[in-house]
């Protein structure tokens, strides 16, 4: 067992979306501006190469820049970042693990997903964690996302993720508080943080024992999330009941079609990336659902 770091996840984490020129490669100038931006105006870090950072179309060579990219502006304001990898294969994973951990051996972690499209059982996925975790010496966040990946964990199931050495949280993405998450939450090992991975789900995941969120919305309104969460850790249901119903309108509209379509699009037409484009097969976000993001939105700084 390679021997890790504790880290301290709580706060807000922006799984940073990867911006495209005119011409389809990556803005790093345009990615750059952002990651400082979002830093500026609340994040606690950043997750590069989440999910909304569209790492599954970019080349090796493209990825890492991003990595660089990201990871130089965390350093400068010294925030924490986290960078996203695994796939469906174990061996791969640990692959991946191993190069990022030498890439990047101040991330405060790696957010590995649960194996997708294979569909292993529940303890070949915790056997999976359990050799990630072994050969990284950077610590591992489980990413817990059935409605991607086809297969999800039971409380029990996430629980033993919790206990195994080095992994030391989950972003919990099952579009619910649903029983295993509380389960998890009133039983979890100290120190195992509990991550919102759903956007309308911060605040109560938070007051019921939650260390923070990665939240694709807080690209937009990052102060306004970066204030829910603290409200949220200082438990002051009140406070953190207001703001959550402030921000639901951002989070429906931003997810009213397939991620990250629509935040791309709102950032675009405020002039904090150059185009909307995505990679194929994703496609651009409509007319009308950019509009709806904009309507929830205050006017861009002159």
């Amino acid at each position: 067992m390679i021997s890790v770091m504790t880290a301290d996840l709580r706060g807000l984490w922006v799984p940073i979306i990867t911006p495209l020129t005119v011409d389809g490669d990556v803005d790093v100038d345009a990615l750059d501006r952002l990651a400082g931006r979002l830093l500026d105006d609340g994040a606690t870090g950043l997750v590069i190469l989440g999910t909304t950072g569209e790492p599954a179309t970019l080349a090796p060579d493209e990825r890492r820049a991003v990595v660089e990219t990201c990871a130089a502006v965390c350093r400068d304001r010294r925030r924490p970042f986290i960078v996203g990898a695994g796939s469906n294969s174990t061996q791969a994973t640990m692959r991946e693990a191993a190069d990022w951990s030498m890439a990047a051996p101040d991330a405060a972690a790696l957010l590995v997903v649960v194996p997708y499209y294979t569909r292993p059982s529940e303890p070949g996925i915790v056997d999976h964690y359990r050799s990630v975790a072994a050969s990284s010496p950077v610590p591992i966040v489980a990413y817990n996302v059935p409605y991607r990946t086809g297969r999800g964990l039971s409380a029990e199931s996430l629980l033993e993720v919790a206990a195994i050495p080095g992994v030391v949280g989950v972003k919990q993405a099952v579009g619910a508080v649903d029983r295993d998450t509380l389960v998890l939450l009133r039983d979890r090992p100290p120190g195992f943080h509990v991550l919102a991975g759903d956007d309308a789900y911060i605040a109560p995941l938070i007051l019921l024992g939650g260390a923070g969120a990665i939240t694709a919305s807080a690209h937009l309104r990052t102060a306004e999330f970066a204030g829910l969460v603290r409200t949220a850790l200082d438990g002051d249901v009140a406070a953190t009941r207001v703001s959550a119903a402030a921000l639901l309108a951002t989070v429906e509209a931003g997810f009213s079609e397939p991620s990250p379509a629509v935040f791309k699009a709102a950032l675009a037409a405020r002039g904090e990336i150059a185009t909307p484009a995505l990679r194929r097969p994703m496609t651009a976000a409509s007319d009308a659902a950019t509009r709806a993001l904009l309507r929830t939105l205050a006017p861009p700084p002159r």
